[in-house]
Order: structure tokens, then C-alpha cells, then sequence
């Protein structure tokens, strides 16, 4: 099996001025998919060109957007578009959050083509095409999906790839493109932008995540701390929510997050349909509950029965001692 014999194009995202995790993640993959370059879009005209380097990109296109916002779908897909058309690439992969999954099928139906969103895995077959893989319904299902038609368009899924830096990084080369926004585009202008302050990886793109239930009874406290210890995020069941006990931003499940980190740690979670739909991709599972018929030790590759405010002190301070 050979690599694409084209190039791979990126769409990259940056926060804060440096790029992204999962769009490291992105090059990363896109690295293992050609034998020709990885080149990337940058939607900001200071793009993060060290880290971009550090991780394959050989030429980082900069779009001109006129002062317009690349937050309006229209102006970052337009963007893209005008990339597209100037390096003819073999597929154009992204990161497949909210803004990427909405970029990844306006670039679909502009390039009569198809999209693949919420990709783990992707690989190039005997003939040529790409195989992505992703689960569907909850994570109760593996599929393998092929665009049969037109320019691949593909948006990984946060933590499904590890990054990994490129021993023969140089500084990418930057290359500047005009773009003839349309008045669509030109029509939606971005007034203000507040980013909520996050200590931590967002739910969706944490490698590891501890969740608190009902067995918590209100207090997160040692949930907090254990994730403190492993640098992992922190989530919630639907029944911790709704008690007030942490923000519904954490929700994990039907009606929340959906998540797939490498590991997932369940303090006083039961296993209930509702949250374990939103969880089922995890590659570890540990459950602490002090019910042995808990659902959750169903899927649990690690079970421990107890009560999470006894268990989770001696797993703080052995990681504490570990740690020296």
C-alpha cells in the first residue's frame, strides 16, 4: 500500500495565536497519507508557523478574508474553496468540531463531492481511495466509509490520533491567497467574540476524562483532584446536571457531549443508556461504584466496587507518591 501521490490539505485551527491539538492531530494523519506534501490552511493571518512545521506542514496558504471573520462558515469555506482551486489536492482533511463540521459540508456541496465527518481513522486502500473509519449510533457501531465521488472531504474527530512531530520539520513556506468572497459570504459580520476561560481540554478533545454521577452526591471536589492529578477533563451525568451540582456544559451522553478519550474514569456513575451512549468510544474504561450490578461495570475494563469517597483519596495520593 502506497501513500496519495497528491497533496494532503489541512484545515488548521489556532486559539489564542499557537495551533490547536487536534489540528496537530490532523497533520499528523495527513503525513501518513501521501507521498506527496501536507499543506495547510491557516484561517488567521499569524498562523502558529513553528508548530505548523513541527507537524509537516510544507506550505501554509493564507487566504486573504478582507478584514471578514473565518467564525462565519460562508468566509472560512470560501477561503478554502480558493485553496482548492489553486493546489487541486488529493483530499482536504479538518478537525470535526462544531465550525469544522459545518466548513467540511458547505465545501461538500460547493465541490459536488462528499463529506465524512466525526473520522477515527483513515487509511489509503490498494486502489487508491481513502477508508475512514467512525462510529455511528452512539458508538455502538464501526463503520468504513469511502466519498465515491469528487474531492474527499474529511473532518477527524479530536483525540483520535496521536500527534506526533516531524524529525525532518523545516518552516513551512507561506503563501498568500486572494479570495473573492461572495456577497453571502460579505452578508454576516462577527460583532463581538467572548472565549469562556477553560483550564482544561474541552470535553470533546480531552485524551482523559473523569465523570462524577450521582454516586458524587453533590461533591465534585475529588473528581476535580483526580483529574488535576492525570491533566484529564472533568464531565458530568444528565442526573448531576440537572441537580445543579455542575455546569450542563459537562453533560456527557444523548443530551450532552459525546466523547471518545483514551481513558474514561466513572465516579458514582451507573451506566445508565442515556450517558453510556455519549461514551461508548472510549478506548479504557474504569467504574467505581459502590453497586456491583451497576450497568457500568458491563463495559468497564476496570471495575471497582466501593465508595468513590474512599476510593478516589487512595488513587489521588498513589498518584501523588508515583509523582515523587
Amino acid at each position: 500500500m502506497t501513500g496519495l501521490d497528491k497533496t494532503v490539505l489541512v484545515v488548521v485551527d489556532h486559539s489564542g495565536g499557537a495551533l490547536t491539538a487536534p489540528s496537530a492531530e490532523v497533520l499528523t494523519l495527513a503525513r501518513t497519507l501521501t507521498d506527496g506534501a501536507v499543506a495547510a490552511v491557516a484561517l488567521t493571518p499569524e498562523p502558529d508557523l513553528a508548530a505548523l512545521g513541527r507537524y509537516g506542514a510544507q506550505e501554509v496558504y493564507v487566504p486573504g478574508l478582507g478584514g471578514l471573520s473565518a467564525d462565519v462558515a460562508a468566509v472560512a469555506a470560501e477561503a478554502v474553496l480558493a485553496v482548492v482551486e489553486r493546489t487541486d489536492p488529493a483530499a482536504v482533511l479538518l478537525v470535526s468540531g462544531f465550525a469544522g463540521k459545518e466548513r467540511a459540508a458547505r465545501l461538500a456541496v460547493a465541490l459536488a463531492s462528499g463529506a465524512v465527518v466525526d473520522a477515527t481513522g483513515v487509511e489509503v486502500t490498494d486502489d487508491g481511495t481513502l477508508a475512514v473509519a467512525k462510529t455511528v449510533l452512539q458508538g455502538t457501531w464501526a463503520t468504513t466509509c469511502a466519498v465515491t465521488r469528487g474531492l474527499p472531504i474529511i473532518a477527524v474527530k479530536p483525540t483520535s490520533v496521536e500527534a506526533v512531530a516531524d524529525d525532518d520539520a523545516a518552516t513551512p513556506a507561506v503563501v498568500d491567497v486572494p479570495v473573492d468572497l461572495s456577497s453571502a459570504a460579505r452578508a454576516v459580520r462577527v460583532v463581538s467574540r467572548t472565549e469562556h476561560p477553560r483550564g482544561r481540554a474541552p470535553l470533546s478533545e480531552a485524551k482523559a476524562v473523569v465523570v462524577g454521577g450521582r454516586g458524587v452526591e453533590g461533591d465534585f471536589s475529588l473528581v476535580e483532584e483526580l483529574a488535576e492529578e492525570i491533566g484529564a477533563a472533568v464531565g458530568a451525568t444528565r442526573v448531576a446536571t440537572d441537580e445543579g451540582w455542575i455546569d450542563h456544559s459537562a453533560q456527557i451522553g444523548q443530551t450532552g457531549v459525546t466523547i471518545a478519550p483514551r481513558l474514561y474514569i466513572g465516579a458514582g456513575v451507573s451506566g445508565a443508556i442515556h450517558h453510556t451512549a455519549g461514551m461508548q468510544a472510549a478506548e479504557v474504561v474504569v467504574a467505581i461504584n459502590n453497586d456491583p450490578e451497576a450497568p457500568i461495570f458491563e463495559m468497564a475494563d476496570l471495575g471497582i466496587v466501593g465508595d468513590v469517597t474512599e476510593v478516589l483519596p487512595q488513587a489521588i495520593a498513589e498518584l501523588r507518591r508515583l509523582k515523587g
